[in-house]
């Protein structure tokens, strides 16, 4: 029988993914349920212990207690694109995933054919050579005041979460969504955090082995460009300010 470390840290994983005993069996390929494993009436087999490391990168050295390093290669969770789109004349080009192209992004990562139903084009600007490039239009309002919903994102490829950076924002692609967010790794932990820069929606952690891919904004395409300063806006406010004041003037000497 396993010993009380296996059983436990078996336990902690479900618990820490958020599934039932019955939804972990079925993902595992356990009848019914991983009660009696986790009571250690049942033995933790190989297949399972393989499916935990293909499946969730659990390290099978930390499930029985011979390693501190709870996931395998963690750090170097490949992130890199699926699929790389290129041009008749086999150059990489600038496929653009709209919003309603990026709810089916996730499912259809690696299916080469799907990305033929999107637009794509070459830029030739020194700038957006050299490396793979993906256009992301932006979604909801989490990254205001940098990035308007509506917006698009010209974002390049990396590899590795090792090469992202706190002060940079990404377009991550997980299981079931594509969202753009600050990326930021804690010392001592094994996950990461997702940031918005609008303040009303709060960080989150998750594990590294759910992002499919991460790309790194390099630029965005905005619309409704005006001649509208931060000088111009100043100068209203003052303006506003001076007619407030005299407002509030005239109502005393009334």
């Amino acid at each position: 029988m396993e010993n009380e470390l296996t059983l436990k840290r078996f336990t902690d994983v479900r618990r820490e993914l958020g599934y039932t005993q019955a939804e972990f069996a079925e993902l595992l390929g356990v009848k019914n349920t991983t009660a009696d494993i986790e009571r250690g009436r049942t033995k933790l087999s190989g297949k399972v212990v393989a499916e935990l490391l293909k499946q969730f990168k659990i390290n099978p050295l930390w499930l029985f207690g011979e390693s501190d390093n709870q996931y395998l290669e963690t750090s170097k969770t490949s992130v890199i694109p699926k699929v790389v789109t290129v041009d008749s004349a086999d150059r990489d080009n600038m496929v653009l995933v709209n919003a309603k192209a990026a709810a089916g992004y996730p499912q259809n990562i690696s299916d080469t054919s799907w990305y033929q139903q999107l637009p794509a084009f070459d830029l030739p600007i020194p700038e957006f050579r050299n490396a793979t490039y993906r256009g992301f239009q932006v979604e909801g309002d989490s990254m205001l005041p940098n990035l308007r919903p509506g917006e698009w994102v010209l974002a390049r490829a990396i590899e590795h979460i090792d090469h992202v950076s706190a002060n940079k924002m990404y377009v991550v692609v997980l299981q079931d969504s594509v969202m753009v967010k600050k990326i930021e790794k804690r010392p001592n932990s094994n996950n990461i955090t997702l940031v918005s820069l609008n303040e009303a929606y709060p960080p989150y952690d998750i594990k590294p082995f759910l992002i499919q891919e991460i790309w790194e904004v390099s630029s965005k395409i905005t619309f409704n460009v005006d001649a509208t300063t931060d000088n111009g806006l100043l100068k209203q406010l003052q303006e506003s300010m001076q007619e407030l004041k005299n407002q509030l003037q005239h109502v005393k000497k009334v």
